[in-house]
């Protein structure tokens, strides 16, 4: 059976990161096909790079778009948020005007991840340094939510990767304890990979986890008209 026959992603990414791209294919329903590029806008985390990325990105979408596929991801927050909480939807609105696809960008499937779960009170945790996260948190506060926390793991940014996954989960739930509670652990970031730990996580603060790879995963599905659930990946996902 030919690939791609329940849709076609094209995933654009600022970063030569291993894993992202793993675990989202490990993910998918039988049935969707991915073609991936990277833009490599990204290698340092630096505020310059991420404002660049979407400028990069660009050019991979037009690629894309060209090879016909029937959706375009374009991965990293950052580069979205920091041009303000306008500004992001702008900027997904004007690619989509331009090259005549429809584009998801990270920012919109962690806000659809909020809408469908009725958070409107976030803790957020990131692996990026509190200068930008006050950024961030400013970014959801535009969109209309209370940031009780948006607090940064120290780490490199090159390293965010090495993070065990038993480390995200003990700084996540120390950050939701310090600031009273939440209606769900933010987990900003593709670089990290807290997906085995978020069901866990999940049990344990009886919230729900929205992090990068579930919620993409969810709005991926919802745009492409495709019904699969997953157990042991987190609330999100089981709602699918």
């Amino acid at each position: 059976m030919a690939y791609g026959w329940r849709g076609v992603v094209g995933m654009v990414s600022p970063t030569y990161r291993v894993g992202n791209l793993e675990e989202f294919v490990r993910l998918l329903p039988e049935g969707i096909g991915v073609i991936p590029l990277h833009g490599g806008a990204v290698r340092g985390g630096t505020e310059a790079e991420l404002r660049r990325a979407l400028e990069v990105a660009e050019e991979q979408v037009a690629l894309l778009a060209d090879l016909g596929v029937d959706l375009i991801t374009v991965d990293g927050a950052p580069p979205f948020m920091l041009q303000g909480y306008r500004g992001a939807d702008e900027a997904v609105a004007r690619l989509e005007k331009k090259h005549g696809k429809p584009v998801l960008a990270t920012h919109t499937s962690h806000l659809e991840a909020f809408q469908v779960l009725g958070v409107r009170r976030i803790a957020g945790v990131t692996y990026f340094p509190n200068d930008l996260n006050r950024k961030f948190g400013q970014f959801f506060a535009e969109a209309g939510y209370e940031v009780a926390a948006m607090e940064g793991y120290p780490t490199a940014f090159t390293d965010a990767g090495k993070i065990p996954p038993e480390e995200i989960y003990a700084f996540a739930k120390r950050v939701f304890q310090q600031v009273g509670g939440a209606d769900c652990v933010y987990m900003m970031g593709a670089g990290w990979h807290p997906t085995p730990i978020v069901a866990m996580l999940e049990r344990d603060l009886g919230v729900p986890v929205v992090a990068a790879l579930p919620a993409k995963m969810r709005a991926v599905l919802k745009r492409l008209g495709v019904q699969h659930t997953y157990q042991g990946c987190g609330r999100l996902l089981e709602l699918t």
